[in-house]
């Protein structure tokens, strides 16, 4: 893939070259490829007055987004107002144009909070009996870790001990992130890892697939729990040292997607929550304590902007129009109304 040197003469291009630079696999590419590339074909189809990319207003988004419905599933319509948005937020960023016009879009057309009215709801109460049930120290560290957080699956495979900055922290020896530092009891989910690529000295299995990176306040439950898992932890076997390794067959190797479904499978099925054939919609898998989290919490604060930061749903331009001070609101808000499981 040939760079040109100045990102006005193909700005798709640029920002390709730039993205397969951070690691992205050829298939990520791939797909951000296709969707800039078809964007870019409605433009040519439509208004005469838009001669490039970085002309675009975000009316010019909005006709785009709309002209997707009814052709491609909702989903798919959110897939590709995420790849726009990074696009224009990376281009702006880089100075190459003025400014985000996907930033008004993304929050006008709220797609990427799942709201889905026929997914089985669960009290608070109910998940607070299903985790008094968790004995093992790494299935319930691993799923208050999800039903704190709002965390994928993938993305907690990915962390390594140095994303955990706690106060009353039994490790020795283990240096956080320069991004944690000043940060107590906070949880660094990054939106680097791709799924055979290396970070941190690792191969990596799974992919991180928020827009930002993100500081998620671990309050003193999910703290309690990290704690006691801490102290029993095999000692990891990479060099990245993993915060979640198996205890088992695997000893001391970091957790995999496949293991965490297995697990909270498992124990959906001993309260009636998992039936085979029952559908994404009845069965509780970790997606499900992501849509737990994002109901329960979004009901409780009433501030979407927030819950979309925690989520990893926004970029930094959005967030900035929230609060200069986002870090303190966000952990004041989250502490304030996140829910008791224990």
């Amino acid at each position: 893939m040939s760079r040109p040197d100045d990102p006005q003469d193909d700005p798709i291009a640029y920002f390709l070259q730039d993205i397969s630079y951070q690691g992205k696999s050829e298939r990520t590419r791939a797909a951000y490829e296709r969707v800039l590339r078809d964007f870019e074909g409605f433009l040519a189809d439509g208004d005469d007055s838009v001669q490039t990319l970085g002309e675009v207003s975000h009316r010019d988004c909005m006709a785009y987004v709309h002209s997707l419905r009814g052709t491609v599933a909702e989903s798919t319509v959110a897939t590709y107002a995420s790849y726009l948005h990074r696009f224009y937020g990376y281009m702006t960023q880089v100075g190459a144009f003025e400014s985000n016009p996907m930033a008004l879009v993304v929050e006008e057309i709220d797609e990427s909070i799942d709201t889905d009215p026929q997914r089985r709801e669960i009290s608070v109460p109910e998940m607070r009996s299903f985790v008094d049930r968790l004995a093992h120290p790494l299935d319930r560290a691993i799923i208050v870790t999800l039903l704190k957080t709002g965390i994928r699956a993938g993305e907690l495979c990915n962390l390594d001990q140095r994303d955990l900055n706690l106060v009353d922290d039994p490790r020795d020896g283990v240096t956080v992130r320069p991004q944690l530092e000043g940060r107590s009891n906070s949880l660094y989910v990054s939106a680097t890892p791709s799924r055979g690529t290396q970070t941190n000295g690792e191969h990596r299995r799974a992919s991180n697939k928020r827009q930002r990176d993100t500081v998620v306040p671990v309050d003193p439950e999910l703290g309690e729990v990290l704690i006691r898992w801490l102290a029993v932890r095999p000692d990891p076997v990479s060099e990245a040292k993993p915060l979640f390794t198996g205890t088992s067959d695997n000893w001391g190797r970091r957790v995999t997607t496949d293991m965490v479904h297995h697990l909270v499978e498992a124990h959906a099925r001993d309260v009636g929550w998992y039936h085979d054939g029952a559908g994404a919609a009845n069965n509780v898998t970790p997606h499900y304590f992501r849509h737990f989290f994002t109901t329960h919490l979004r009901d409780r604060t009433g501030d979407r902007g927030i819950v979309k930061y925690l989520r990893g749903d926004v970029a930094q331009d959005i967030i900035d129009t929230y609060t200069h001070d986002w870090g303190s609101r966000v952990r004041e808000v989250y502490e304030r109304h996140i829910y008791q499981l224990l």
